[in-house]
Formats: structure tokens, sequence, C-alpha cells
């Protein structure tokens, strides 16, 4: 894998991710060790040409940054890798590259609270040292050149500790390598690719820990629905309206559109002190006073039905001629 499809790959990798951020807004630190694979490495000598072999070491990077609270953060920094190299015919080096990177990062939020993958690139310098190096035919190189620009694809997840706000363990790939041949005592060495595999640690600061979950919510008691049958009362041998009869009528006109009424009955009653035309009569003046009062405030009298019962069904039964208040009433029913 070269830079060029390196940082492709990476950037591919970002773009579904657009909207789905999770944001860090503050500044962090960093630091992460492994292991580093160096690729193939061709050298260039007076004596001809040679190549180091695949070889493994070590990498390690600290870094700081800050996040912007949209996904996106920018960082700054160190790193070292070293490696032991050998190739053909003997040829073998010591290895040390080492430098600063500045990397644009998008970290991405997939739905779960305990990974957030992340993506980025970087850009930087990279100085590069060699020890012990020597060649088939004996030549021996070493020192540390002028180093090269550098570039970097990152691929990377972060698993926020719950108990520490703002603490993560990190788990990271880096393809980094090198744009320049690297000059030795008169050998050079091609480009160098770079992939390492680092495990660390990353602390946002300014964190704050979740709120408490909320309290449970108070339960309302639903309304009581509205009364849909009402008792208007009466003196004895009477049929004209007391203040609180008017006012009990109120409540029912009150409550016809909120119960949705499709029919009013009126229904009038007397007691058993009267003969049992003379209480048909006084029973029928009384539910019509109540349907006249009902229209002045509104109710339809299309609603409105009208009967009376005289005597003839008494809410507290009594013996002819006993004044019973309760009996002398108009019944409002709201259907």
């Amino acid at each position: 894998m070269n830079i060029r499809t390196a940082l492709v790959m990476a950037g591919v990798l970002a773009l579904p991710a657009v909207a789905l951020a999770q944001p860090v807004d503050n500044v962090y630190v960093g630091v992460g060790a492994g292991f580093n694979i160096l690729m193939p490495e061709k050298i260039i000598a007076p004596a001809g040409v040679s190549n180091f072999n695949t070889s493994t070491g070590f990498a390690g990077v600290v870094s700081v940054g800050y996040g912007f609270g949209n996904g996106f953060r920018v960082e700054g920094e160190l790193s070292e890798r070293y490696t032991n190299q050998s190739g053909s015919n003997g040829t073998s080096a010591k290895n040390n590259t080492f430098g600063a990177m500045v990397n644009g990062l998008y970290d991405i939020d997939v739905g779960a609270d305990f990974v957030y993958p992340y993506v980025g690139v970087g850009v930087g310098y990279q100085g590069q040292s060699m020890s012990s190096g020597s060649l088939s035919n004996g030549t021996t190189f070493s020192g540390s050149n002028q180093g090269a620009f550098a570039a970097q694809a990152i691929l990377g997840a972060a698993f926020p500790i719950s108990d520490v706000p703002g603490l993560s363990l990190t788990t990271e790939y880096r393809y980094m390598g090198t744009f320049n041949n690297h000059t030795f005592t008169g050998v050079q060495i091609a480009p160098e690719g770079n992939n390492s595999f680092l495990f660390g640690v990353r602390y946002a600061f300014g964190v704050e820990p979740p709120p408490p979950p909320p309290a449970p919510a108070k339960v309302v008691a639903p309304a009581p629905a509205p009364a849909r049958t009402y008792l208007v009362f009466f003196d004895w041998d009477k049929a004209d309206l007391s203040a609180r009869a008017k006012q009990i009528i109120g409540e029912a006109a009150a409550n016809v559109a909120r119960v949705q009424v499709t029919r009013i009955e009126v229904s009038g009653y007397a007691d058993r002190t009267g003969t049992a035309a003379y209480n048909q009569k006084l029973s029928m003046k009384r539910a019509e006073n109540v349907a006249a009062e009902l229209v002045h405030l509104g109710v339809q009298k299309s609603l409105i039905s009208v009967q009376a019962f005289g005597d003839t069904h008494p809410l507290v039964p009594t013996a002819e001629g006993v004044r019973e208040p309760q009996n002398r009433r108009v019944e409002i029913v709201l259907k």
C-alpha cells in the first residue's frame, strides 16, 4: 500500500459518517504505543542495489489536540519508530524514524455509547537515523539525514471509560510514509512505509459527568368527567327557581357542549301532599320552568324534551300526605 492509496481510503471511510459526529469540544491529550511493520526498502549503493525485507519493531506516539464539538479534531503529534532491519545477502541495519505530524480527524457516532470509531489524515516531517548498517559487500553506513516530508492515514476507535468522564482507551492503525530518498554516507534508501498498530489512552478536558436520571413524573389524576344528571329541588307547593336551583341549571347548561349532548331530558316530580292531578300539573310546571332557564342560558330548545311524572316516582318512598323535599324535584339528564 502506498501513501496515496492509504490517504484515499481514509477519505472514503469518512464520507458516510459526516452527519454522525460524536463531539469532543475541548483540549485533549493522548499517548499510544505498539508495534511497527516497516515495508521492504530498496538500497542503492555504488556496489549495486540490494533490499531490506519487511521488518517489525516498536512505535510510540504522544499527541495534543482540540475538538470543535462537531466531530472534527486537529492535533499535533510526536512519534518514534524503531526497527531492526535485515535484507538480502546479509544486509542489516538499525532504523530509527522520528518526527512531528499535524493531523485532522473525524469522530464517528455509530449509535453505541461504548465505542466511537474515527478516521484521519496527517502531514509532517520525519527524520531517520541508521546505525550498524552494513551491506553484503562489507560496506558499512550510519548517521542521520535531514529528514523528509511525510504523510499518514489513521483508522482508530475510542472506548470511553464511563467511570472517568473524558477518559477513553484507544486502538489505532496508522500508515505513515516519507516522500524522499534517505542518504547515508553514499548509500541511498528509498522512501519508507510504516504500518503501525497502537494501543493507548486519551483524556479530554472539561467533560462533565452525565446528569442524573430525571425524577419520575408525577401522575396527575385526570379531571373528573362532567356530570350528566342534575337534580333541581323546589320548596313545598312551589315551581319557581331558587338561586341554588339556577346555579345547578347553569352547571348543566355549561356542560352541554363538553359532553356532546344530542338530547336533554327534563323530568318534573312532586311529593305526595296533594291530589294526583294537582301533583301532575305542579311537576310539569317545575319541568317547564327548568327547560325555560336552560334555553335562556343558550341551550337549543330543539334538544330539550319535557315530561312530568307527578308523585309516581319518589326518590324517597313516603306515605301519602308526607312532605319530602327530595321528592319535589326536576331531573336534568344529558344524553
